[in-house]
């Protein structure tokens, strides 16, 4: 990662710290960042942009902000993620951005829990035994 790069990433640290959940881990991923707390990702950099986590309960306000949601090309065709740019002003400071990454750490916690509930019905779940496997 490049100095400037990494400028850009210790920047986004610095103004998602505001959400004081947790230490902010940062990590490499497909030429970009993931930004996490708890093992729940919550923020990315991509194409030199900040983008959060979005889900249906949040991304009106985004839109209403006039964010973009992340799209990238694939096997021709363009394809989009769940996740949105923030607002220019809120990149000017640690208090301006707190909203909207509590927005993304919102979706994340969100997203995690549904994850959790379809592990949890997903489960192979014991059989009961037979009746006639108790019989001799």
């Amino acid at each position: 990662m490049s100095a400037n790069k990494d400028e850009f990433r210790d920047y986004c640290i610095e103004l998602l710290s505001g959400l004081r959940q947790g230490a902010i881990a940062s990590k490499k991923m497909f030429g970009g960042v993931s930004f996490s707390i708890d093992g729940k990702t919550f923020a990315i950099i991509s194409m030199d942009q900040l983008w959060l986590k979005v889900d249906d309960e949040c991304r009106a306000e985004f839109e209403a902000a006039n964010c973009r949601i992340f799209t990238y090309d694939a096997d021709g065709k363009t394809k989009s993620m769940n996740y949105y740019t923030v607002p220019e002003e809120a990149m000017e400071s640690a208090a301006l951005m707190r909203p909207w990454a509590l927005l993304g750490w919102g979706a994340a916690l969100r997203a995690a829990a549904a994850k959790a509930t379809k592990a949890a019905n997903t489960a192979k779940k014991p059989r009961a035994p037979r009746a006639d496997a108790t019989k001799n």
